[in-house]
């Protein structure tokens, strides 16, 4: 399995070293993002792979705590309910949502909060694009300050 690993990750090494000077920076990590140079292709690969080319690029990264935003979508403290409400909304997001759902039980509420925005724009931009999803989700969708996680 290793040996295959070090052969997708030689591949893709060799072709992304192949392409343009031009170079665009992921927002997030401040790193040349290398699939914007593929334009028309697209890359389905299993989140390992992303991270054994991401280390054997840049080497080994850590999650760090850094203030940021989050779009809260859900928050009651109705103890008999919210945390099943607050897992049960959970489940149903996270096959319809691609950032990460965080379910917080912050006394005496319990929340649900998606994603790690480092700026105040990019929530608003995330907010926007989730209430056109879920309308219904409208007039309970805030964005808030909390501390995200993101690679360093």
């Amino acid at each position: 399995m290793k040996r295959y690993r070090l052969i997708i990750i030689g591949l893709l090494a060799a072709s992304l070293s192949m392409m343009a000077q031009e170079e665009t920076v992921d927002v997030n990590s401040g790193r040349p993002n290398l699939l914007e140079y593929m334009s028309g292709v697209e890359v389905i690969q299993d989140s390992t792979v992303a991270m054994l080319l991401e280390e054997a690029m840049y080497g080994k990264r850590e999650w760090v705590e850094v203030d940021g935003y989050r779009v809260q979508v859900y928050s009651s403290n109705q103890q008999q309910y919210a945390k099943a409400e607050a897992l049960e909304l959970e489940a149903r997001l996270k096959e319809k949502v691609e950032h990460t759902i965080y379910v917080q039980y912050l006394p005496p509420f319990w929340k649900v909060r998606i994603g790690d925005f480092r700026t105040a724009d990019e929530a608003k931009e995330y907010k926007k694009i989730f209430v056109e999803h879920f309308p219904n989700m409208t007039g309970v969708t805030y964005i808030v300050r909390d501390k995200i996680k993101v690679l360093q």
